[in-house]
């Protein structure tokens, strides 16, 4: 694919001349955001369809409308343009955002075939990895957002994002993305409002944890420490150069796919008490982490861990508002099983159990026990161990995101090429049911292709 940058442009939050004020806005980190503070960036895309977009009708009539209601979509999401700095004598890292503070938008076009780099079958991830920008990161500072729109002349385009995991979740993700879209198709009818249910809230008192757990994060400072040098970073760590040979697909599990799923793990379930917990999360998670374990083969005894993530908004006391723009998820890790435990005919169901059970226990085990948790279980991992963990969630809503010329064609999180990941969203043209993301070499994604058609065969045969 050739790409060319036509501009690269600092977008400027919108002033209200009301609330200007020469103080920085400081968001101090909670024990969700630590976490996150070096984390590698969430980096996505999201096509369009545009037929007879040519590059001049594009840039005269279809630009000027998003990066409008960027800037003023940005007065509401400030902290956006803000950075991540951790001064020498602070004990732990913040937001910061000045009044001049901005959010970087790469504008580019490229001349592949839109339709096939925004399908859903197999194609080069190099394809969709230069439709999406970079975050600036230092040891001490580090930006939090930033875009690229890239047109495909005649055919449509399509919104790179990166963002820092520091700032907020996918929920809040998803909600700036859809207030942008609605300010966006506003402007056609004359209005610039946003709903209250786009509007923020930065309040950091709203997460009532107990001040010990996050003084366990910060005394673990190996994890703010650079591998070589072992002084105090905020970079991610080093993860070597992405794959060339990776190849990206999107799997449509539908909801009656789904639903055969649950019937043959309830049929082929030994259990008799407690039930198995068969939620859509549960099933498809279940589904694919057991294909990718077969995909990828090996040793049987080859230790294996299994990380998602688990809102815990409505978990608290009080409970924190959706509206929420920041973290409040907490990593949960299924570990202590083998590649064996996975594999054959029971496979399915085994892992079924295994995240089932683990979903249960989020309702009777508080944040302290689960953070524990995953605090040994990491140190319980091996240099062999094989990782699969789930980014995304079939809850957000993002095919809603229609800035006035039709709701996405196609969505992806292209950042799973550098962590062992696939991510999970909403069907675009369902309800009910999920799309898998995968990003894989070559031999991997015919394997687990063959493996995924072939379970779902098992399922509607009833055999």
């Amino acid at each position: 694919m050739e790409l060319k940058v036509i501009k690269i442009t600092r977008v400027s939050p919108a002033t209200d001349s009301s609330s200007d004020s020469a103080d920085p806005l400081i968001l101090p980190l909670t024990f969700f955001d630590l976490r996150w503070v070096r984390s590698h960036p969430t980096q996505q895309v999201i096509f369009y369809k545009l037929p007879g977009s040519s590059p001049e009708f594009f840039h005269s009539m279809i630009l000027p409308k998003l990066e409008l209601s960027l800037s003023l979509v940005l007065r509401h999401y400030i902290a956006l343009a803000g950075h991540l700095t951790w001064n020498r004598h602070d004990p732990k890292p913040r937001v910061v955002i000045f009044g001049h503070d901005t959010v970087s938008l790469t504008v580019a076009e490229s001349n592949a075939d839109f339709l096939f780099v925004s399908g859903k079958w197999i194609r080069p991830q190099a394809e969709l990895r230069v439709l999406v920008p970079e975050l600036s990161v230092t040891s001490d500072s580090s930006s939090l957002y930033s875009l690229q729109i890239t047109l495909f002349p005649n055919q449509g385009f399509c919104i790179g994002l990166a963002e820092h995991h520091v700032l907020k979740d996918g929920v809040g993700s998803i909600m700036f993305i859809k207030a942008w879209a609605h300010i966006c198709k506003s402007l056609g009818h004359g209005t610039m409002t946003l709903p209250s249910d786009f509007i923020p809230i930065l309040d950091r008192t709203l997460i009532d944890v107990r001040p010990s757990l996050e003084s366990k994060i910060l005394e673990n400072m190996s994890y703010f420490s650079d591998e070589k040098d072992g002084k105090r970073t905020m970079k991610p760590p080093l993860l070597g150069e992405i794959c060339t040979d990776l190849v990206r697909i999107t799997l449509d599990l539908t909801k009656e796919k789904v639903e055969k799923l649950k019937e043959r793990a309830k049929r082929e379930s030994t259990r008799s008490q407690p039930e198995p917990h068969l939620s859509t999360f549960v099933i498809v998670n279940a589904y694919v982490w057991t294909c990718l374990v077969k995909a990828r083969g090996g040793n049987e005894e080859r230790p294996l861990l299994f990380m998602y993530a688990a809102d815990f908004r409505n978990r608290l006391d009080p409970p924190v508002p959706e509206r929420y723009l920041g973290n409040s998820v907490v990593i949960i890790n299924c570990i202590g099983y083998k590649t064996k435990n996975l594999l054959g005919r029971d496979g399915f169901v085994n892992a079924v159990e295994i995240l089932g059970d683990s979903v249960k226990s989020l309702g009777s085990r508080g944040i302290e026990a689960l953070w524990e948790s995953y605090f040994d279980g990491m140190k319980q991992v091996k240099p062999d161990t094989l990782v699969e963990s789930v980014s995304g969630s079939t809850r957000m809503g993002l095919y809603g995101a229609d800035f006035g010329w039709g709701k996405p064609l196609n969505h992806e999180i292209v950042s799973i090429d550098r962590y062992p990941a696939f991510s999970m969203w909403e069907r675009r043209d369902e309800i009910g049911g999920a799309e898998i993301g995968l990003c894989l070499k070559k031999s991997e994604m015919d394997t687990f292709i063959s493996l995924f058609k072939y379970g779902l065969d098992i399922a509607a045969s009833r055999i």
